[in-house]
């Protein structure tokens, strides 16, 4: 059976003297104020401690102290992965944060995968070009991106 991703140690890149990127999931309250700050509205708490407790790989950026960045990688470790919830605060952005958290979870993932295995993710509306330049593609018309929102209440 597969094993999410264990984080016994933090692992710390310096990505500049500023930034630091370091191998380990976000709390829920650095994950819900970097979703309020690049405009993803409120989350439920309980939810998304859930959620981040079963991801796969999870990177931070941290700038003096501060997480300023996240990125996360869920799936089935195998066949699919999914990358979730990249985000860097907006005065941070346009610095390589995000590109740098993209290249460490794609190599985790490269070194993960079986051949062929599948890599997805939504991007942002405007940031399309963004998730281009590292290699991700949209395939219509023999592939469309979809999803659903559940509502219990139903």
């Amino acid at each position: 059976m597969y094993q999410h991703h264990q984080f016994l140690k933090e692992v710390v890149y310096t990505l500049s003297s500023q930034y630091k990127m370091i191998e380990r999931p976000p709390t829920v309250l650095e994950h819900q104020a970097l979703g309020e700050a690049v405009g993803w509205g409120e989350v439920d708490l309980e939810m998304t401690e859930q959620s981040i407790a079963n991801s796969v790989y999870c990177v931070v950026a941290i700038s003096e102290g501060k997480v300023i960045g996240m990125g996360r990688i869920v799936g089935d470790g195998a066949m699919y992965f999914y990358i979730q919830d990249v985000a860097v605060l907006p005065e941070h952005q346009h610095r390589g944060i995000g590109k740098n958290m993209m290249k460490k979870m794609l190599t985790y993932i490269k070194g993960h995968c079986s051949e062929g295995a599948f890599v997805g993710l939504f991007a942002s509306h405007g940031k399309e070009a963004f998730y281009e330049k590292m290699g991700f593609e949209d395939h219509p018309p023999g592939m469309t991106g979809m999803f659903m929102v559940m509502d219990k209440s139903l």
